[in-house]
């Protein structure tokens, strides 16, 4: 960042992430909700299906990477080695694009073989469309990298938008277009995934926009630079063990679906497979989105968390942490509270379900409701980890997470009263085998680890406290009022859950006045709660 920028503090930063997220997690229930509707539940499951072959490429391409070189620049910067920024940058994208074209073609030229070894031939067409994000993502990854190095979260949070709308926009129009002029299966769930590849290209523009001013930018600097090869060598140093890891618990995430639905077959035909998958797979898309306020509070603490170390402000870096830790459980206790309480009206209201599958559909959002809380404390203390410098350990635990979850799926979906529903059950055996791990391993490595559950209680607490509430006033209109619109069924216990979440959580503490002075408007915030 140049020295004329503002230094964005590491709230200040995930605070305009998650603003971003909200918009996009916003445009993207407006995507998937009548997505779902348009192409069905079959259909649905071949684009879910294309997108966990693309997110296992994608994880290889540029998982470690960006984390690496946000690392490396954010260093570089905090010490004012500008030159060695742009040497940093140089190396990257070079690294980045060459990933990148492998997975396209990869995807590209086998999208047929890739979707038979899934057991679901038909979607092969929607894994072919979206082989060239492989590319387009990677080239993003190189933009958004340097931008985090720098505590920069604008041009991410910007692009993030754009992608939603254009996919929005773009995707839904040619699934609709499709399914009017085509029977053919496979093609309208493609055309919903070429939404999805406009969109990076558009973003792609955007982020290449704001990169050469920045870049321009840059103070000049005359330190010594690394060499290419170095710097390779430092960026593949802490990029492959996250990779690994990353990359691991993909791999095992295709092999979990390869896994379930070849159980499922054994008792059901392909289609009933394939719908039980789709109905899965959207529990999973409303799963994602609390999930995804998460990932900006990691983005914005390793550069932060990595400056401080570097400059050895160890006591601010631990506060830095504990503080990520009370922001990552203010937003993800309610959400996972809510949603396992609220599992029923959700699904009902988003999914539009009835009968056998709304059933189903209010199990698996029940248990996946339950592991935000348990995968947004991995996420945190992994970023923790990663900012120290100990990138391998969290790949340890994740992988013995992960086997954790492949065995527990191939045992409960094997059998015929559990079914599709062990697959969520595996996930939060292994969300919390990993929970339990990682903090048993910042014990024992970080000199002075943070308070990670002591200052996640208070939150979930509040949340306990609301999920209480929520659930009596739910049975209260289902037991005492005439059957009603699920709109209102849902809606008016989630509103009552908002307003004694916030009393329990200002009651409570949650969060701290330093947490609120960290914020944009922070000392107004902080005297509108009395903190």
């Amino acid at each position: 960042m140049s020295d004329t920028s503002k230094k964005q503090s590491f709230l200040h930063g995930t605070m305009l992430l998650a603003i971003s997220t909200a918009l996009v997690k916003l445009i993207g229930a407006f995507y998937s909700i009548p997505l779902k509707h348009i192409i069905g539940d079959d259909g649905f499951s071949y684009y879910s299906t294309a997108y966990e072959i693309y997110t296992l490429l994608l994880m290889i391409s540029t998982a470690g990477l960006p984390v690496a070189m946000s690392r490396m620049i954010s260093q570089a910067s905090s010490l004012g080695h500008y030159r060695q920024v742009r040497k940093i940058y140089t190396v990257s994208r070079t690294i980045f694009l060459s990933l990148g074209l492998l997975g396209a073609l990869l995807m590209t030229v086998f999208c047929k073989q890739l979707a038979n070894f899934q057991e679901q031939p038909d979607a092969w067409a929607a894994i072919g469309t979206l082989g060239p994000c492989c590319f387009l993502i990677c080239l993003m990854s190189t933009y958004r990298g340097f931008f985090q190095g720098q505590s920069n979260m604008k041009p991410t949070s910007v692009s993030q938008v754009l992608e939603a709308l254009c996919k929005l926009i773009v995707g839904l129009g040619a699934a609709v277009l499709l399914i009017m002029y085509t029977t053919v299966a496979a093609f309208p769930a493609a055309g919903a995934i070429f939404g999805v590849t406009m969109s990076c290209l558009v973003s792609c523009f955007y982020l290449n926009y704001c990169f050469r001013k920045a870049y321009k930018d840059l103070p000049v600097s005359n330190e010594d630079v690394s060499s290419g090869g170095d710097i390779a060598k430092g960026l593949l140093a802490i990029a492959i063990p996250i990779t690994i890891g990353s990359a691991g618990l993909q791999i095992l995430t295709v092999l979990e679906t390869k896994i379930y639905m070849g159980q499922l077959l054994h008792t059901m035909t392909q289609q009933s497979a394939d719908v039980q998958k789709g109905i899965y797979n959207f529990t999973q898309k409303i799963f994602n989105m609390p999930c995804a306020f998460i990932t900006p509070i990691t983005i914005s603490a390793i550069p932060a968390i990595t400056a401080q170390l570097t400059k050895k402000e160890f006591s601010a870096a631990k506060a830095t942490e504990e503080s990520a830790a009370r922001v990552t459980a203010l937003i993800s206790a309610p959400c996972a509270v809510g949603l396992a309480v609220l599992a029923g009206p959700v699904t009902g209201l988003l999914g539009g379900y009835t009968g056998q599958r709304h059933l189903l559909a209010t199990d698996l959002m029940a248990v996946l409701g339950i592991c935000i809380l348990f995968n947004a404390t991995v996420l945190l203390t992994n970023a923790i980890m990663q900012a120290h410098g100990h990138v391998n350990l969290p790949v340890i635990n994740m992988f013995i997470g992960g086997i954790v979850k492949l065995v527990a799926v191939f045992i409960l979906t094997g059998n015929p009263e559990i079914g599709i529903l062990g697959t969520p059950i595996g996930s939060l055996l292994c969300y919390v085998c990993i929970t339990i791990l990682n903090l048993i391993t910042m014990a024992k490595v970080l000199p002075d680890a943070p308070r990670i559950v002591r200052n996640m209680l208070r939150a979930i607490l509040a949340a306990v406290i609301m999920g209480v509430v929520v659930f009596g006033v739910y049975y209260a209109i289902e037991a005492f009022l005439p059957p009603i619109s699920r709109i209102i069924s849902c809606g008016v216990p989630l509103g009552v859950g908002v307003v004694v979440y916030l009393f329990a959580a200002i009651k409570l503490r949650a969060i701290t006045r330093d947490d609120c002075l960290l914020l944009p408007k922070g000392q107004k915030i902080a005297n509108l709660l009395h903190l």
